[in-house]
């Protein structure tokens, strides 16, 4: 699982460099999907099918008010976007799943603090992520980064647990409410967390695609995800690159 995601981070690195004005989303699908094959992995989420609609391409690329699922087309990227890119390998049997968002060219500060907050409500997620701890101590503490900033999260999707299946139990909420599953965190768990924040409202809608979620107000979103080992030490975040 370490290899994975590090193939994971890998890819991810040269899909945040290859971000510019005027390259396409299928492009960036292209790169990915050319780069994990090299690496003698597979793409995680190609065929990859949860209910009744086929997810069509490598990379999950989500621009502005996209939240998730964005599926590649010919869209071509413009300065002012913000773009997520969530993207999952499986090596030997094993699946990686990590996501960014990064901007495209120059951006509002506005939209910046969206980044940066989303990015520490991940690592404040991340920091709870210990042997004795519960979900809910995850859940709570990505909630609370993004909503002291007032933001709001996604509660229509969650992390999720990971290894041999890319989605397995325990979900990993991005908020808390009582009567939740709240599983006691275990050593040797792995979990993806992925704290999804809003500028605006937390409602959204799927468009007619089946898989691209976009918010309901218009307004922006921001992704950021790791998988992460639960250990005896802490938490070891698996894509993460080594050398980084």
């Amino acid at each position: 699982m370490r290899r994975a995601s590090q193939i994971v981070a890998e890819v991810l690195d040269e899909l945040v460099a290859a971000v510019r004005p005027g390259i396409t989303t299928d492009e960036l699908d292209r790169i990915a999907e050319s780069s994990t094959l090299k690496r003698g992995a597979r793409p995680a989420f190609k065929g990859y099918k949860p209910g009744d609609v086929v997810y069509p391409k490598s990379l999950c690329v989500s621009i502005n008010e996209e939240i998730v699922h964005g599926i590649p087309s010919s869209r071509k990227l413009k300065t002012g976007d913000i773009v997520g890119l969530d993207y999952g390998v499986v090596y030997q049997g094993f699946y990686g799943d990590a996501a960014r968002t990064v901007p495209v060219g120059d951006v509002p500060e506005a939209t910046m603090r969206l980044l940066r907050v989303t990015r520490e409500a991940l690592y404040a997620g991340i920091a709870q992520a210990r042997v004795g701890n519960r979900i809910a101590d995850i859940s709570r503490a990505v909630q609370e980064v993004a909503e002291k900033a007032g933001y709001s999260v996604v509660t229509d999707f969650a992390g999720h647990g990971i290894g041999r299946r890319l989605h397995e139990d325990p979900q990993v909420p991005n908020y808390f409410r009582r009567g939740m599953p709240n599983p006691r965190l275990q050593e040797g768990m792995v979990l993806a967390i992925e704290p999804m924040v809003n500028e605006g409202t937390a409602d959204l809608e799927i468009l007619s695609d089946g898989w691209t979620a976009v918010t309901a107000d218009g307004k922006l979103s921001a992704h950021f995800e790791h998988s992460i080992a639960i250990t005896s030490n802490g938490p070891e975040i698996l894509s993460e690159r080594a050398n980084v």
